[in-house]
């Protein structure tokens, strides 16, 4: 009788601790539940420090905020570069209207360069690959400073070839030159799309810099996976200057020298078209003046909204014989 008596009590004691738990353990679930992030809790606001990392792109003017910045060149009708122009001297247009601020605006002749030299390594350029070599390691002798400016090398013919990385050495970049050998087929697209994204984006900076990239190609492409206008984005995302130097001698253009002239005047640079082997050295010479004689306008835009749409970008002198050059536009982030 007493173990049957024991045995009920057990038995309550039991149906009340589960009541119990029952009761507590949705409580306990709901908690947990407010208490832990959500997946787009974890998600860090555009514009946070706490945001960089490895894997994003550096430069963010305009892929992480409103604030745009422009570099661009000024000539005279003789080609000539005029340097000492006044910000009052322009009209800026963003998307057909004048900026909501302009936040600074500066004649920049010494800001440092971060420069992709790219080099087309292919087949159809043999015949005067080792001249073209010669006068890329001229330029880079004669544009780069080593105390502020890096470049690196790329050579390209069915796929690109990183023959020297970022550096201020020198000898470094000579040799990244030097041990190209010419042969294949052409993925031009590839290499271009490949020095935006993965190497002139992604270098850390800890102040401003201008980034450019000097392509000597005769434009052709047969192996690229990526589209000519996937390559221009990604160069406009990136913020690239591109010039090119076609090594197509021939008078005629042909669909090559249009495609480079289409990538240079889209991102604000300048392509050039050699008659003779000579003007290659000319046409570097020409790129590396242009580098130190260029404006830059930093600004907010009117009516900026975060669509991933892009924007046209408008800018003109007051004296109607100056001629200014400058990227088409930009894209906007997409949140």
């Amino acid at each position: 009788m007493y173990l049957k008596k024991t045995f009920a009590l057990l038995f309550v004691l039991t149906l009340v601790c589960c009541g119990a738990l029952a009761q507590t353990t949705p409580a306990a679930q709901s908690s947990a539940t407010a208490q832990a992030p959500s997946p787009s809790a974890n998600a860090v606001a555009p514009g946070s420090a706490t945001s960089a990392s490895d894997d994003l792109p550096v430069q963010t003017f305009h892929s992480r905020s409103d604030e745009v910045n422009v570099i661009f060149t000024v000539t005279d009708k003789h080609n000539k570069f005029i340097k000492d122009l006044k910000e009052n001297q322009f009209e800026f247009l963003d998307n057909n209207k004048p900026p909501k601020q302009i936040m600074n605006f500066s004649a920049e002749t010494d800001l440092p360069l971060r420069v992709g030299l790219l080099i087309d390594a292919s087949n159809s350029i043999r015949d005067r690959f080792l001249f073209e070599q010669d006068a890329a390691i001229e330029f880079l002798h004669q544009i780069i400073r080593p105390k502020t400016d890096k470049a690196f090398v790329l050579a390209f013919d069915e796929v690109w070839d990183l023959t020297q990385d970022f550096t201020n050495d020198l000898e470094k970049l000579t040799k990244g030159v030097k041990v190209i050998r010419p042969g294949g087929g052409t993925a031009l697209w590839d290499a271009v799309f490949y020095a935006c994204k993965d190497k002139l984006m992604k270098e850390k900076e800890t102040g401003p810099v201008r980034r450019a990239i000097i392509l000597v190609s005769d434009g052709d492409d047969n192996q690229s996976r990526v589209l000519r206008q996937e390559a221009i984005e990604m160069a406009q995302r990136a913020g690239v200057i591109v010039y090119t130097i076609s090594t197509n001698l021939s008078s005629n253009p042909d669909e090559g020298d249009r495609s480079l002239k289409m990538l240079a005047e889209t991102t604000g640079g300048q392509a050039f078209f050699p008659f003779k082997l000579q003007d290659v050295a000319n046409a570097f010479h020409d790129i590396h003046e242009e580098l130190r004689s260029q404006y830059s306008v930093f600004y907010k835009p009117e009516g900026f909204e975060a669509n991933g749409q892009f924007r046209a970008i408008h800018i003109s002198a007051a004296n109607k014989k100056f001629k200014v050059r400058a990227k088409k536009g930009y894209y906007v982030p997409r949140q």
